[in-house]
């Protein structure tokens, strides 16, 4: 078992689209089964909860193993209806390749294009399998080129010649094509290569039910996938948690590196981000709806983890390195009612342990009772079909109301204050609005001299901890970052608690001068619809402030993409199939949040007063005369003890500024350093420069820079171009780069001054060479290109026309120093390379004009 490949395999698709049947085709073929389940027969193997089986769609993420040939597979089939899509991301951050499932009745749809863009975010090679093949109207060559179209060029036929595969490959990928060409041939090797870095993806057709393609699917499965590399220390990842028919709680485990072992002692962080060291008390591998009781998993096996208390989906260990999150929020939140009426702390509770199944229910309990958010009606009646299984209560929900989130408009420093009689607590935060999608972001950047660590890192907990709310509507904050800059504590009245209240003060005053907005969520919807019906539904889009591609036209049909407002859809889809008879398809998913299009009218709405939330306040507590008083939130600058950070740095700047004026020299001073170094010009150069005068390149490092100062031999072994000339000879290495940087200086119109190092040479006496833009300067004897770059630094003094050019950490702290700009040799050799190009294009248009020009005097003299 050990000697054999071990490849987990997803299984995706859209809903309806024989994923569950292709399954049961894979384990019977195998062996794995001497009977194969249907859905329609409710006796499918892996959808064995009566949940999934009464409405025949997978619900939860299931695991099989199996054997083919020398791999060992798991499978891990996961759901494909659009409600249940956060259990599918959950499963997909497993496999080490995915079958992807299209039906060939209904070729590729929005939900397909959703699974195939997580894919190839995650990077996981893709394999895909047309299902239903043997129902009227499958075309092959169709839905090949829909395929290559509407998903990569580089889907390819497998269900053909090996011949024929072998050329198809080289005609969609590059490395295949050049093998192609030198052999006559494309080994295994490569076309593996290809599929496992997502170049090339094979397709296979077939039917589940009818058996027909499966062991083609299985030979390519077992040839040409790729087992990834692993190390030998423990590592792995937590990718969902779930509960025995017992009611234990079960770690869903990918083992990524080494092995584990029952009564092996785990050490990973919990979701508050504090260390936690469990035993594990049992291993299981499951298959369908039994297990395995294992001492031992090794590399590449998922398995469940029984004793660890805390984890949660994304938990690493040992020497995993966390990925960031795919996770899908719900964007509606549903109150409960029960039936009959309940303890609502204990079913709170009860919910919390399903939130550990399902994060994005993100059970709340307000003055309105109990709620959940939830995706959509699929999510809700599995949610009732679980609440009843394991806690025999009936549940119904409210009408959903949508969720909202907020962020800043603008930079602004929050000031907290928390000081009642014999409590001191002082925080300032600074909030900057980040892009649309970035989430919050906590960072400390308070020196530890002014703050110990201890409190920073409180101050940090007690804000990560909770859900963060806006002061618009109360709605949660997002794309912010906000930045621990300043705090004070008192050396014996302070607490823990004494920050917590300050942090949390200090955040919601920020907040109340940072200008917030709210931003809705939208949806991202595809609209297949009658041609005839075009007009109307893109009438209906622009009154729903949708925002939408140009419409595509495939036969009689239009398809148009795009994202509109969650709270313009409403009730949408039935007015869709009433006024196309049935022929119009609106498929949606939640897409992201974006600038509220009706910002107004939701405040309006809104009762939330955010100077009267006891939970969140905005004023800060201060003390005089032995009592503590309250101070609203636009009054604390008034009262705080530490100075402002913005304010500190405005005057800063404004001081850097004027300090900068007064030391600068002008032109006429550093031409008068230039001939005082060099001497005047020996050897004028005539070059044609296609920019003005102080034109230079733009975007680029020196782009302030006049005269550039480059520490040669730095340069030369920081250059990969450079450096290998300089193997061969370090004076090939000197001419090219005096070579380059002479064609740099003609086309910028900069000067420069190159500087080798002479400090070794026995007798060298040192050179300067001066030219109209290029000064070329050998060291003496026991002086360094360091110490001479230092001096000619400290000559020009505190000048932003002057930029030095080094990885030498010496120099760039001289030059530090001194004031003068500092550019590193990777940033300077893409200044070059770029003037090149620029320089390489005007000869080549000049190459044209004069072939052109000759031509037209030769017709002429014919003539």
């Amino acid at each position: 078992m050990d000697k054999k490949k071990r490849i987990c395999l997803g299984v995706a698709a859209h809903v309806d689209a024989g994923k569950t049947t292709l399954c049961e085709a894979l384990l019977f073929e195998s062996g794995k089964l001497k009977t194969r389940g249907r859905v329609d027969h409710r006796d499918s193997n892996l959808d064995y909860e009566d949940f999934e089986r009464s409405r025949g769609i997978t619900a939860f993420s299931k695991q099989a193993v199996f054997s083919y040939g020398d791999t060992d597979f798991t499978l891990i089939d996961t759901p494909g209806h659009a409600d249940l899509f956060p259990e599918t991301v959950r499963g997909l951050k497993v496999p080490d390749a995915v079958i992807l499932v299209i039906s060939g009745s209904e070729g590729v749809q929005a939900d397909t294009g959703t699974v195939w863009e997580l894919l190839r975010r995650q990077g996981v090679p893709t394999w895909i399998f047309v299902s239903k093949m043997d129902l009227p109207g499958a075309n092959q060559k169709q839905i090949l080129q829909s395929l290559k179209t509407k998903l990569s060029q580089g889907v390819t036929d497998f269900n053909t010649t090996e011949n024929a595969i072998r050329e198809e490959a080289a005609s969609v990928d590059e490395n295949c094509m050049e093998e192609y060409l030198k052999t006559a041939s494309v080994s295994d090797g490569s076309i593996s290569e290809a599929i496992n870095e997502c170049r090339l993806f094979p397709c296979f057709f077939g039917s589940g039910l009818h058996m027909t393609g499966i062991r083609e699917l299985l030979d390519g499965l077992n040839r040409w996938t790729r087992e990834p590399k692993r190390s030998d220390r423990f590592s792995g990842f937590c990718f969902k948690i779930n509960r025995d028919a017992r009611g234990q709680r079960m770690t869903q485990m990918k083992i990524t590196g080494g092995s584990l072992s029952v009564r092996q002692q785990l050490r990973y962080r919990n979701a508050r981000g504090a260390y936690r060291e469990e035993k594990v008390n049992a291993i299981r591998i499951y298959s369908g709806s039994g297990y395995e009781s294992v001492e031992r998993v090794n590399a590449g096996q998922i398995c469940s983890v029984l004793g660890l208390t805390e984890t949660a989906a994304g938990t690493v260990f040992g020497d995993e390195v966390p990925t960031s999150d795919e996770n899908v929020d719900a964007i509606r939140r549903y109150n409960l009612r029960f039936e009959p009426p309940q303890d609502s702390v204990l079913m709170l509770n009860r919910l919390r342990e399903l939130s550990e199944e399902m994060p994005e229910l993100n059970p709340a309990w307000d003055r309105n009772g109990l709620s959940v958010c939830l995706n959509g009606k699929m999510q809700g009646e599995m949610l009732k079909a679980l609440i009843l299984d394991r806690f025999a209560v009936h549940i119904q929900f409210s009408s959903g109301t949508l969720l909202y989130r907020e962020t800043v408009g603008c930079r602004a420093e929050g000031i907290g204050h928390f000081e009642p009689l014999r409590h001191y607590a002082e925080v300032h935060l600074l909030l900057e609005p980040l892009p649309i999608g970035s989430g919050v972001v906590l960072e400390s950047i308070c020196p530890e001299d002014a703050l110990d660590r201890n409190w920073q890192n409180l101050i940090l907990d007690s804000l990560r901890s909770v859900p963060l709310r806006g002061v618009l509507t109360g709605a949660e904050l997002t794309d912010t970052r906000i930045c621990l800059v300043s705090g004070k504590a008192h050396p014996k009245h302070t607490e823990g608690g004494d920050f917590r209240e300050a942090a949390r003060r200090a955040l919601r005053q920020g907040l109340m001068q940072a200008q917030c907005c709210l931003l809705e969520p939208v949806y991202h919807f595809a609209l297949t619809i009658p041609t005839e019906h075009l007009g109307r539904a893109i009438s209906d889009l622009r009154a729903m402030h949708a925002d939408y591609s140009t419409p595509r036209q495939e036969v009689d049909f239009s398809q148009l993409e795009g994202t509109v407002p969650a709270s313009e859809l409403g009730e949408y889809p039935e007015i869709l199939q009433a006024y196309t008879h049935g022929l119009g398809r609106l498929s949606v998913r939640p897409a992201d949040y974006l600038k509220c299009h009706n910002e107004e009218r939701i405040l309006e709405a809104s009762d939330y007063e955010p100077e009267r939330d006891t939970e969140w306040p905005c004023d800060s507590v201060f003390c005089a005369h032995g009592a503590g008083f309250s101070v609203p939130w636009n009054r604390v600058k008034e009262y705080m003890h530490l100075p402002s950070v913005l304010d500190v740095q405005k005057r800063r700047a404004q001081s850097e500024t004027e300090a900068h004026r007064l030391q600068r020299i002008d032109d006429r001073e550093l031409e008068a350093i230039m001939l005082r170094e060099f001497g005047p010009i020996k050897r004028p150069q005539r070059a044609t420069s296609n920019v003005s005068e102080g034109q230079v390149l733009a975007d680029h490092p020196t782009r302030a820079a006049r005269t550039v100062v480059v520490d040669g031999y730095n340069f030369i072994f920081a250059d990969p171009e450079l450096k290998a000339l300089a193997a061969g000879g370090l004076a090939t290495a000197r001419s090219r780069l005096t070579d380059r940087l002479a064609n740099y200086c003609g086309y910028t119109g900069q000067k420069a001054v190159l500087v080798f190092d002479g400090f070794r040479s026995p007798g060298n006496r040192g050179s300067k060479e001066r030219s109209e833009k290029l000064s070329i300067v050998f060291t003496p004897e026991g002086e360094t290109a360091d110490a001479y770059i230092e001096r000619l630094a400290s000559d020009v003094g505190k000048n932003d026309r002057v930029a030095v050019v080094t990885g030498d950490t010496m120099i760039r702290i001289s030059a530090m120093r001194s004031g003068v700009l500092r550019v590193s040799p990777k940033e300077f050799s893409g200044e070059l390379e770029n003037a090149e190009k620029q320089l390489a294009e005007i000869l080549r248009r000049s190459n044209f004009l004069a072939h052109q020009t000759s031509g037209a005097d030769a017709i002429v003299k014919k003539q």
